[in-house]
């Protein structure tokens, strides 16, 4: 049985997928993204020790040479995660798949299926594939939040599990998606196109940043492909806001409302129905 370091669970969410869902968010990500909204869960803990000393409650601790958490003396501060230079969070914890259905069984019936989200979960395959046929085997339906940089076309079993990907494509151009994300997008568009066709696609989504990148050309390249395989696969697309970025990137204008009406205009006119501005 694979285990996963998981960053928290979100026991009832209706933002992450179709209906009301747990939320399960998993550490660590291939992607480094200027403006990502959950630095903290890019990379693993390396116990440093250095959020200890900017705990206000005294939640945390170092023995034995790691960095303990006290769940019960914390505050929600986030000071810890402010001020880790890892990109990180003391406050993970390793679970089973077993360990985190049992957590999603809490909240049955009042929800529709589950949503494994991250960093990025497919960091964590074996853990999925266990996960999310638990989630199956009780009737719910399993989504994944994914950033396009895993082989999906090469994992007939984790496929089996899945109900549908919600797909992140963060920039059209190789370029600017390197610029962006310090990685490179080929696996990104060719698992845009695969879960299209599969019928696995469940929502695409580009987040607008102004002057990052050229967002009119990624809308109309994503709108085209999606529109070739089916018109009703849902666009979202999101402007910027500063809440839980990086210091350096607060000070990013988020984009106007008339320029994303600019851009769902463009998704239109290349034949999507399912747009949707947040």
């Amino acid at each position: 049985m694979a285990d996963a370091i998981v960053n928290k669970i979100i026991p009832f969410s209706s933002v992450d997928g179709p209906g009301n869902r747990t939320a399960v968010f998993l550490q660590g990500c291939g992607f480094n993204c200027k403006y990502c909204h959950n630095p903290e869960t890019i990379r693993t803990c390396i116990n440093c020790a250095k959020c200890v000393n900017f705990c206000k409650s005294k939640a945390l601790s170092f023995e034995n040479g790691k960095v303990v958490y006290d769940s019960s003396k914390c505050i929600m501060c986030d000071e810890c995660i402010h001020n880790c230079e890892n990109l990180s969070s003391p406050k993970t914890c390793v679970m089973s798949p077993v360990e985190v259905m049992q957590r999603v069984k809490k909240n049955m019936p009042f929800i529709r299926g589950l949503t494994v989200s991250g960093g990025e979960c497919t960091t964590y395959r074996d853990f999925l594939c266990e996960l999310l046929a638990l989630a199956k085997s009780e009737g719910l339906d399993t989504m994944l939040d994914s950033n396009g940089s895993y082989p999906f076309m090469n994992d007939e079993r984790l496929l089996s599990v899945t109900d549908g990907v919600m797909l992140d494509v963060k920039a059209w151009d190789d370029k600017e998606h390197v610029n962006l994300t310090s990685s490179h997008n080929e696996m990104v568009k060719k698992n845009l196109e695969f879960l299209l066709k599969a019928g696995k696609l469940f929502e695409v989504r580009t987040v607008i940043v102004p002057n990052l990148f050229d967002a009119k050309d990624t809308v109309d390249k994503v709108s085209k492909m999606v529109s070739a395989c089916s018109s009703n696969v849902r666009y979202k697309i999101i402007k910027y806001r500063d809440m839980g970025v990086r210091p350096e990137y607060k000070n990013i204008e988020p984009p106007t409302d008339e320029f994303l009406n600019e851009l769902k205009k463009v998704a239109a006119d290349n034949g999507l129905t399912d747009i949707v501005l947040i």
